[in-house]
């Protein structure tokens, strides 16, 4: 399952990626029409995620080639809660929260001079990403990141 979400659901978007969803996200400054984010969801095979009601005026989101859901203000880890009830959504294997990148598993060696000093000596696994090359580790944020989709999965 692939979501577009638009401009308006950054910090949804970064926690769908965590959850291990391919997440694309319409960032200002580029083309966020309703009419252009209608298009790219149907020949990505996305569904939309929106705030904004007037994509369902939209003729692909109103005869079903392309899925949708009004996502209402609501603090960010609700409305994750929302979509992951809605869609069914299990945790998969994280994806990049900046680019959307898929995260490799890496060995210390292959990314200890990208690293601070002592960390690739104290952890034994890393993420490399394909998409923007960014080096990940379980450190001390992994436990927020994975605390909150333990909450919204319930596990």
């Amino acid at each position: 399952m692939r979501f577009l979400c638009d401009a308006m659901l950054g910090g949804l978007a970064k926690w769908l990626r965590a959850a291990g969803y391919d997440t694309y996200y319409a960032r200002q400054g580029t083309d966020v029409s309703d009419r252009s984010l209608t298009r790219k969801a149907l020949e990505e095979g996305r569904i939309l995620l929106t705030s904004d009601g007037g994509f369902l005026e939209r003729k692909p989101v109103r005869d079903g080639s392309v899925g949708l859901m009004k996502v209402p203000h609501l603090p960010l880890e609700e409305q994750l809660r929302l979509v992951v009830a809605r869609f069914s959504l299990t945790r998969l294997q994280s994806r990049c929260m900046e680019c959307n990148g898929e995260l490799e598993v890496v060995p210390p060696g292959a990314v200890s001079k990208r690293v601070p000093p002592g960390v690739a000596g104290y952890h034994e696994e890393f993420f490399l990403c394909a998409g923007c090359g960014r080096v990940f580790w379980h450190g001390s944020h992994w436990e927020r990141i994975s605390g909150r989709l333990e909450r919204t999965f319930g596990r």
